[in-house]
């Protein structure tokens, strides 16, 4: 494990200044969590990126690839069959094939978006016999989503390689 005289320190980002509507304050915090999620991935060294430091299995590209599928299934509709596999990446997969992945579904779930002018309108959804959350609640469980698994990549990324910050 690095020490503090290899660790490297980022500067924090502070929380964003939105616009006042709901949608403009639940997008901006969306934003800001999944950029902060990213960078922890970007430029992580291999192997240690796919490599777990938790008893768990958890590893950087794994929570990003997660996020993705997080992403795919609950703004563009698509369906997961396997919940626990969408933890780990595939073995040919850097950081960077990871990273491109995961902001290509946050530009497509933000093309959903940004079509959205109500949010108490229904999310897409792949089981068309189940009833769909608003696009509301959809925005805020990514939040808590996307959120709770920055958290796991700061302290993955600083076990890693030292890295701290957003």
């Amino acid at each position: 494990m690095p020490g503090p005289a290899t660790a490297r320190r980022r500067r924090d980002t502070p929380p964003p200044r939105t616009g006042g509507t709901e949608t403009e304050v639940l997008r901006g915090f969306l934003d800001y969590l999944r950029d902060s999620v990213a960078a922890k991935v970007e430029g992580a060294p291999e192997p240690g990126v796919r490599t777990a430091s938790v008893p768990s299995g958890t590893n950087l590209l794994g929570l990003l690839n997660h996020l993705t599928h997080v992403e795919r299934a609950t703004f563009l509709g698509e369906r997961v069959e396997d919940w626990p596999a969408t933890f780990r990446a595939d073995p040919g997969d850097g950081a960077a094939e990871v990273v491109e992945r995961y902001r290509a579904a946050v530009a497509a779930a933000n093309e959903v978006l940004d079509g959205c002018t109500d949010l108490a309108a229904a999310a897409p959804r792949s089981r068309p016999n189940m009833t769909a959350p608003s696009l509301r609640w959809a925005l805020v469980h990514l939040i808590e989503e996307t959120g709770r698994h920055a958290g796991h990549a700061d302290i993955l990324r600083e076990l890693l390689d030292g890295t701290t910050g957003r």
